[in-house]
This record gives C-alpha cells, sequence and structure tokens, in this order.
C-alpha cells in the first residue's frame, strides 16, 4: 500500500497512541470463579496483544445485577480491580494503552443472575433473544432471556451511581480510560429505542428523553475521571433483539451532539459484522464527522484495505478489530508486512476455558518466511 494511516500515531482524548489499530471488545468468559474475578491468564492475553494502539477490554459488568453471561469479570469489588490492575500493568509493562469498556445487559440477561429472577430495563419487555449460560453441570449454553422487570427512577439514579463507581474503580485499577458499552441491545440501547422504552416519565417518549439515561451515565464519569478519558460505544444500524427502531439514528446523532458539547474523548461504532451486513451509509458517517470532531472508532469485520480507505476519507479515525485479534496477537505487525493471517480454529475455545484458543497463538516468526 502506497500510504498506510493505520500506523500513524494518534491521540484518543488524553491518551497518545503508537497507531490507528484497535483491539475490538470482546467476550471471552474466563474470569476466575466465584467471583467474575481477572486472572494472570487475562493480563497475558491483553499484554500480547499490546501492540495495538489501543485495547479495549471485554465488556465488564459494573454491579452483579449488570450481569448477563457466565464468567464476565465485574469490576466492582476489591477482587475485581487488583485482577484488573495485573492485566494493566502487564499492557503498560508491554508499552501498550488500554480502556475499560463498562457495561450494564439490562434485559440482555437471565435468571439465574438475579436474586429475585428478574433482569431490569427500561420496560417489562422481552428481548427475544439469548444469552450464555453456565449451567450446574459446568457446560455453558445459549439460553431464553426473560421478563425483565420495570425500573424505577430510583433504580436507574442507582445504576448512575453504579457506572460512576466502576469508572473510578477502573482508573484505581490502571486503565488509561473507559468506554461505556451503549450497543447491542444493552441497558443504554434499550433507553435509546422505542421498540424497548415504553416508559412515560422523563426517561422515555421523546428523544430528548430516551438519551436522557445515556446523558446521566456519562456526565457521572466525565465528572470524576475527565470527558477526555470517556468515550461510548453505539450501535446505529443494528437491529437484532427487538431493537428495530427507525428513529435510532436520529436518538444517537443527538446524542453524539451532546457528546461533542461536552468535550468526551470518542464514539465507537458497532457495525454488523456478519458477511451479508447493511453497508453504513456514507450520509450517516458524513453527518457524525460533522457533529463530533472527538475520535471515531469503527468496528465491524473491517479488512486492512477497507480500514485504509476510512481513514484515508477521513470518516474515522480509528478502526477495531476483533476476530482477526483472537487468532493474530502481532495483528499490526502482520498488516505492515502483509503476512499471512492466522484462523481462529476451534470456534468452540471462543468462550470459557483456558490457554487453549486463547493465549496459545503463536507469534509470527521470521523462520516461518
Amino acid at each position: 500500500m502506497s500510504e498506510q494511516r493505520l500506523f500513524e500515531a494518534s491521540h484518543v482524548g488524553a491518551i497518545a497512541v503508537k497507531n490507528r489499530i484497535t483491539m475490538a471488545p470482546m467476550t471471552r468468559s474466563r474470569s476466575a470463579q466465584p467471583g467474575n474475578t481477572p486472572t494472570l491468564l487475562m493480563a497475558e492475553y491483553y499484554r500480547q496483544r499490546a501492540s495495538a494502539g489501543l485495547i479495549i477490554t471485554e465488556a465488564t459488568q459494573i454491579s452483579p445485577q449488570g450481569q448477563g453471561y457466565s464468567w464476565t469479570p465485574g469490576i466492582y469489588s476489591t477482587e475485581q480491580i487488583d485482577g484488573w490492575r495485573a492485566v494493566t500493568d502487564a499492557v503498560h509493562q508491554a508499552e501498550g494503552k488500554i480502556f475499560s469498556q463498562l457495561w450494564h445487559v439490562g434485559r440482555m440477561s437471565h435468571e439465574s443472575f438475579h436474586v429475585d429472577g428478574k433482569p431490569v430495563a427500561p420496560s417489562p419487555l422481552a428481548p427475544d433473544a439469548q444469552v450464555w449460560v453456565v449451567g450446574k453441570d459446568g457446560i455453558g449454553r445459549m439460553v431464553d432471556c426473560p421478563t425483565p422487570r420495570e425500573l424505577s427512577v430510583e433504580d436507574i439514579q442507582s445504576i448512575v451511581a453504579d457506572y460512576r463507581q466502576a469508572a473510578v474503580n477502573a482508573i484505581d485499577a490502571g486503565f488509561d480510560g473507559i468506554e461505556v458499552h451503549g450497543g447491542n441491545g444493552y441497558l443504554i440501547d434499550q433507553f435509546l429505542r422505542r421498540t424497548s422504552n415504553k416508559r412515560s416519565d422523563h426517561y422515555g417518549g421523546s428523544l430528548a428523553n430516551r438519551i436522557r439515561f445515556a446523558q446521566e451515565v456519562l456526565e457521572a464519569i466525565g465528572n470524576a475521571i475527565g470527558a477526555d478519558r470517556t468515550g461510548i460505544r453505539l450501535a446505529p444500524f443494528i437491529t437484532q433483539r427487538g431493537m428495530d427502531d427507525p428513529q435510532a439514528i436520529a436518538a444517537i446523532l443527538a446524542l453524539a451532539a451532546w457528546c461533542q458539547q461536552k468535550g468526551f474523548a470518542f464514539i465507537h461504532l458497532a457495525e454488523a459484522d456478519w458477511d451479508d451486513a447493511p453497508q453504513i451509509p456514507d450520509e450517516f458517517r458524513e453527518i457524525l464527522r460533522a457533529t463530533f470532531d472527538g475520535a471515531i472508532i469503527v468496528a465491524g469485520n473491517y479488512s486492512q484495505q477497507k480500514a485504509e480507505k476510512l481513514l484515508a476519507n477521513g470518516l474515522v479515525d480509528f478502526v477495531a478489530f476483533g476476530r482477526p485479534f483472537v487468532s493474530n496477537p502481532d495483528l499490526p505487525r502482520r498488516f505492515a508486512e502483509s503476512l499471512p493471517l492466522a484462523p481462529i480454529g476451534n470456534k468452540a475455545t471462543l468462550f470459557g476455558g483456558g490457554a487453549e484458543g486463547y493465549t496459545d497463538f503463536p507469534f509470527w516468526s521470521d523462520a516461518e518466511e
């Protein structure tokens, strides 16, 4: 390639990064049990991939209530914070930068994670979706999500406080910044869309009301750790899990305009990543770029060539890669030197397990050339 913008140094808010390649957040379900605590194996996994300009961790629940899948890590207990500190230490020793992705799944959960058997949501509507749950036999299965209970205003304020504390915990654990997961049908996304938010109070109905929860979460975090270390992930064109709302784009652009006013560091777009997925219209990218001048990150089954094209036209600033980073811990080098990419192989190792399919993928050896 004549120009490789992926390898330019840049900034994400307050954080300087060595290239524009981001490791996308990917759930791998390898936290220690009981307690959903990050492990030294997780530290090694992220350390191996520290040549990315920025690593965004797997989604990490802000509270026990925020959990929706088995063995996903949290960041609310002392043990979890200590476990994450080992991860950030390992990444920093390898000269990498790492942000924590904070989430609350809302209705994308299962009764086994809740004392009363009820996940929570803006409205008591089931998502017509499944989550991965490990049964008493130790085997993980996809199971249906039940109908959630509706959050009270007091509940909502408590969750905002949980987000704030989780962000403070993340900085205490050594993270360079945080990303709020506001896409893919999880709690913040549930508030944004009319298909999942039927509230009649000041958190539902109008567009201004539907973006209010996201604004309160971001403002609480920004006030605690700095807006220039805070971003949000959004999923404008993803419609599964009962999230198909024609007004979603308007809500997301209104939230982006507010993020611009408040000086938040970045917006990360989760784009559909299956082979025949709908393409993101250039018009949307152009409007978002005109609306928000912070960093724009995109993730969605990108090739190196497609990533370079988007970077060249100025519509995005960083491109995140997910599955290629699973089996290619040295992905930036492979891109830079046009080396072949290793396949994932056994997909059964993606969720749960140990080192197999996690930290045992080799780096490219010069002897292979």
